[in-house]
């Protein structure tokens, strides 16, 4: 699911909307099948990652007991204990950041030595080159003769370059015409 995505259409709905909303995954969220599904899947003793509301992340614990509606679990992190809902306990792993801006660029591990990426210099020339070493915040490209060490959010990745050479590529838009812009 695109969290982005539905935030921005929450933030477009009033606040009556909302707290209609609400009730109404609550409801859902009570329904009997919810919590069986959930509380089938968990042992006391088991190790757990959960989201945390208020600080927007997960967080791992131990449960100690299994209620009716809710689970204690001590907090690994700060050895508390605390009573959860069933449906806040990430039993497949799913990835809980909530990201208002979608990701730019390239991660580390999206990154090969020997890869062709490309980049937008500071001025704002198209570039591209082989990758030629990783390092913890950036890459060294060889663009042509130059290198370059380049973040890996301005990175992107490169489609059909003449990228050996080092060269600024020009790009031609083609319309329906056939005419070049």
């Amino acid at each position: 699911m695109n969290f982005s995505d539905v935030l921005k259409a929450l933030n477009q709905a009033s606040a009556f909307e909302l707290y209609r909303m609400r009730a109404g995954i609550d409801r859902v969220l009570e329904q009997p099948q919810w919590l069986d599904s959930i509380r089938s899947r968990l042992r006391v003793g088991q190790t757990i990652s959960y989201f945390e509301p208020r600080e927007n992340a997960s967080s791992s614990g131990l449960i100690i007991e299994l209620r009716r509606k809710r689970v204690l679990v001590l907090e690994i992190a700060t050895q508390k204990r605390w009573l959860i809902e069933y449906a806040a306990i990430n039993v497949d792993g799913a990835d809980v950041e909530i990201r208002e801006q979608p990701r730019q660029g390239l991660g580390r591990n999206e990154v090969a030595v020997g890869e062709m990426v490309g980049f937008v210099g500071r001025d704002q020339q198209e570039r591209s080159g082989k990758v030629i070493r990783l390092n913890d915040k950036t890459v060294t490209l060889l663009c042509g003769r130059v290198q370059w060490r380049v973040a890996y959010q301005f990175l992107h990745r490169v489609v059909d370059s003449q990228a050996i050479d080092g060269e600024v590529l020009e790009i031609s838009v083609v319309d329906s015409d056939g005419d070049h812009r």
